[in-house]
């Protein structure tokens, strides 16, 4: 049998919004160990984002982004009887987040803008009002749970 699970560690709140989420999301845009390079891009993204979109703040429409793009349930491979089967199960709460985080920066980073901030800028604004390939990779990953749904009583 091995050994326990290692313990969760509590992250330092970003120092401008004071969210431990943000700070997250920081550390999974993070390349090479630049994490100053990271959060410039972030703060900056979000002053984009505060400047094209007047009636609400840069930080809350990430908010909502987030929100709208962490899946509630995905599909997982089981194997029953020789055969293999995508079966839905619902997802944790930590794990929608970090989809929802990697999802959102890796689409962001596939967009044609200039810079890294305004691709994010956009990915966030665009999630916000659920478009985007964010969301649209979410709704898919729902759509998969749903054709899939025959198969949730060989969950584990």
């Amino acid at each position: 049998m091995r050994k326990s699970r290692a313990k969760r560690r509590e992250r330092l709140p970003d120092p401008k919004f004071n969210d431990p989420v943000a700070t997250r999301f920081i550390n999974n845009m993070m390349k090479d160990g630049k994490k100053s390079t990271s959060m410039s891009i972030f703060y900056n993204a979000l002053e984009i984002v505060n400047d094209k979109m007047e009636d609400a703040s840069g930080y809350d429409t990430w908010k909502t982004a987030l929100a709208n793009v962490c899946p509630a349930v995905e599909v997982k491979s089981r194997r029953v009887g020789g055969s293999t089967f995508q079966i839905p199960i619902e997802v944790a709460p930590e794990r929608k987040t970090a989809l929802g985080m990697k999802w959102m920066i890796d689409y962001s980073r596939k967009r044609n803008e200039k810079s890294m901030a305004a691709k994010l800028a956009s990915e966030i604004i665009a999630a916000s009002k659920g478009e985007g390939a964010a969301v649209k990779k979410k709704e898919d990953t729902h759509r998969m749970a749903e054709a899939n749904k025959a198969f949730s009583h060989f969950r584990i």
